[in-house]
């Protein structure tokens, strides 16, 4: 039985994930949420594990894992971190404590998290993938006058994020284990809705996290180690803003992404 460990998974994209794959009947799902508590799985499915009080962001997210994971005697076959924080910012108003938990929460947390898992033996099996879940935002190619500054920590900690998942991939690739960095999609999720993205929903192509969920898991299906180190867009270029002005007009799906 595949085993997949989704980080983030109570809600947006990370919840729709944790559903579709518990859809799966061969499939068990770990599913980290910050609350001690944990949520009720989807109905009907019994294959769902919730590991609670797990904060991305806190050094003890890891060990914790391991605690939880270690005595169950099992290895991952998929590990998911989907787990983010978007706090919109410009020129004028740059914030400190914001940028700190964005930059911990992208590109920190994510480092510290699978170190822990490789070293406890939990991902080291030939065939395992770690799916990091990034943005379009990170891609430097694809800042444009078009779409202008600001966003400094959200823009940045995603790029830092990219630079993690190909450094992953170099330290990892012995083992067989890939690593791919993904812009799932743009969403109409409660994130997007609460930093005043909601207004570009309809004009950006945004979609359900239930729609982005379903084409990165057909996207993780066939991901392997000759793709480790790359960074993609399952669903294409439709709602990238500024692909057409720089990468040009009839694009891929999936479209493999510029730094």
């Amino acid at each position: 039985m595949p085993n997949v460990l989704i980080l983030g998974s109570s809600r947006g994209l990370g919840n729709s994930l944790l559903s579709l794959y518990a859809a799966q009947p061969s499939t068990h799902i770990y599913g980290t949420t910050r609350s001690s508590s944990s949520p009720p799985a989807p109905s009907p499915h019994k294959n769902i594990t919730y590991i609670p009080s797990i904060d991305i962001a806190s050094e003890t997210a890891g060990p914790r894992l391991v605690e939880f994971l270690k005595p169950l005697n099992l290895t991952l076959d998929i590990v998911i971190i989907s787990a983010g924080y978007f706090a919109t910012e410009t020129f004028n108003t740059p914030n400190w404590a914001e940028e700190l938990k964005m930059y911990t929460t992208s590109a920190i947390g994510p480092v510290f998290i699978i170190h822990a898992l490789a070293h406890a033996n939990l991902l080291t099996q030939p065939g395992a993938k770690i799916i990091l879940v990034s943005s379009e935002s990170g891609s430097i190619t694809l800042r444009h006058e078009k779409e202008g500054g600001g966003n400094y920590g959200h823009h940045a900690s995603k790029a830092a994020l990219n630079m993690v998942g190909k450094l992953l991939s170099l330290d990892l690739r012995d083992k067989g284990v890939s690593v791919g960095i993904v812009h799932p999609g743009f969403m109409r999720t409660e994130m997007t809705r609460g930093v005043g993205f909601d207004k570009y929903w309809d004009e950006g192509g945004a979609v359900t996290p239930d729609e982005a969920a379903e084409s990165l898991i057909k996207f993780i299906d066939t991901f392997g180690i000759e793709q480790t180190g790359e960074y993609w867009a399952p669903r294409g270029a439709g709602d990238i803003g500024t692909a057409e002005e720089v990468l040009g007009k009839d694009l891929g799906s999936p479209l493999q992404l510029p730094w």
